[in-house]
């Protein structure tokens, strides 16, 4: 239902505009498609290492912020969020810490163990 308000970015163009234009705010990217997990935009698979159904990652002033989520894959957030609050504060520490300088940021929430179930 969320990405009804999101852009679809189609081509790598697209992803790079985005990541570009916004110079003041955390600019998130989904990678992969609603009705279809294996899709992701071709150009940035093997840059990012995007072989997941879903992947989120994090950008500031066009550079790519990393964030500790204790799943040993600081690139990207690959797993599934259930709560809209959690999603809200990993968000909200991610753009902290991205305005103070910071390319690597910890979750607030250790995932180590809910990632096992």
């Amino acid at each position: 239902m969320g990405s009804v308000f999101l852009p679809h970015l189609k081509t790598g163009w697209h992803v790079d505009q985005a990541i570009l234009h916004d110079q003041d705010r955390l600019v998130v990217i989904r990678f992969g498609r609603d009705h279809d997990k294996d899709y992701e935009v071709p150009d940035f698979n093997e840059m990012y290492e995007l072989y997941d159904p879903m992947t989120i990652m994090f950008f500031y002033q066009n550079k790519h912020i990393l964030c500790d989520f204790s799943t040993g894959d600081n690139n990207k957030m690959n797993f599934v969020i259930h709560d809209d609050q959690e999603m809200i504060d990993i968000i909200e520490t991610i753009f902290r810490g991205a305005r103070k300088g910071k390319g690597l940021v910890v979750s607030p929430y250790d995932y180590s163990y809910k990632r096992k179930k």
